[in-house]
């Protein structure tokens, strides 16, 4: 069966942004995911596996054509006048799902290892040996909601899934597919809310029904990148809110984000020095109430700290997002 959805300007996701949101400016850990098929007047193709998707056609009133069905390949993006095809980076568990133990090659091989400290460590002056690991130079996109929405996204349809996107059974491609999807389906945190979001109209429906549209949506940016360096809090420390929802990037073929919200969360905008001279502007999540994170979760035993002791925080990579209360 095929299924042909239109998705001109009026319902693309930066123009749902724009009307659930009309007075928050994308941060730029969003627009970097953003199609370019969003952003500039260009022709794309993209192939999703069996039963896949097709777009490129201009339809009425200057939309796009998304036919979903038919095709036979695997996954790739084609963007002219260069193609950038869709990968799943390889990796750990994702750091910030407070459930899973750390394992010992997270522990040694994790970049995000570094972005977690003490709160009462969050000051002018403080050191910081850090690693905001570097924006991928292949990103897998925003997918407009019906396309996302068409595509299983279940721990009952990972066969379907790998099939779909051309990953062999049992490469570490597909091992990362299934621990994205078992972070999602896993359980909630006491005092927690979450949800997986597929789609950016999706971030948006869940932010917005957490916390309202009043809000303000803020990701770290670095000035300079490079692998590791150290780094001082520089004065100017900004206490942005005491809850929001904060949306962690993962690893899957396409932009999916694990969101969750919290009301025991202090959220700050850190401007920090580099070594070298270069300055970033991070945002810093500190959670005040740990007491049931796993024990063996990463942070507490990088910080040698014991659950429900003291707020732990951590910086938020360049491609998340938190959403706060204006």
């Amino acid at each position: 069966m095929q299924l042909t959805v239109a998705t001109n300007a009026a319902l693309s996701p930066e123009f749902y942004w724009k009307s659930m949101l009309p007075t928050t400016p994308m941060p730029k850990a969003i627009t970097d995911l953003l199609h370019p098929d969003w952003k500039e007047e260009k022709e794309r193709c993209l192939d999703v596996g069996n039963g896949g998707v097709e777009k490129g056609n201009q339809g009425e009133g200057g939309g796009t054509d998304v036919n979903v069905g038919g095709g036979n390949g695997g996954v790739s993006v084609h963007t002219a006048p260069k193609g950038k095809p869709v990968h799943v980076e390889v990796g750990p568990h994702s750091p910030f799902d407070y459930n899973y133990a750390a394992s010992e090659t997270q522990l040694h091989d994790d970049p995000n290892v570094v972005l977690f400290f003490l709160e009462k460590n969050l000051h002018h002056g403080t050191k910081l040996d850090l690693h905001f690991s570097q924006t991928s130079t292949v990103e897998a996109t925003f997918l407009p909601r019906p396309l996302a929405d068409s595509i299983p996204f279940s721990s009952n349809n990972v066969n379907d899934i790998l099939h779909r996107f051309s990953i062999k059974e049992g490469s570490d491609e597909a091992q990362v597919v299934k621990n994205t999807i078992s972070e999602c389906e896993g359980p909630i945190i006491r005092g927690e809310e979450k949800r997986c979001v597929t789609s950016l109209e999706s971030m948006v429906d869940f932010a917005t029904s957490t916390l309202g549209n009043n809000i303000d949506a803020i990701s770290t940016r670095v000035g300079k990148e490079r692998e590791w360096q150290q780094y001082k809090i520089a004065p100017g420390v900004k206490k942005l809110g005491e809850k929001g929802v904060v949306c962690h990037k993962e690893k899957y073929p396409y932009a999916v984000f694990y969101c969750h919200k919290s009301d025991n969360t202090n959220a700050y905008s850190v401007p920090l020095e580099g070594a070298d001279g270069s300055r970033a502007k991070a945002v810093a999540v500190c959670h005040t109430d740990t007491s049931n994170w796993n024990p063996k979760h990463l942070a507490f035993q990088v910080l040698k700290v014991q659950p429900g002791t003291v707020p732990v925080c951590h910086f938020l990579p360049q491609d998340h997002v938190v959403f706060i209360p204006k």
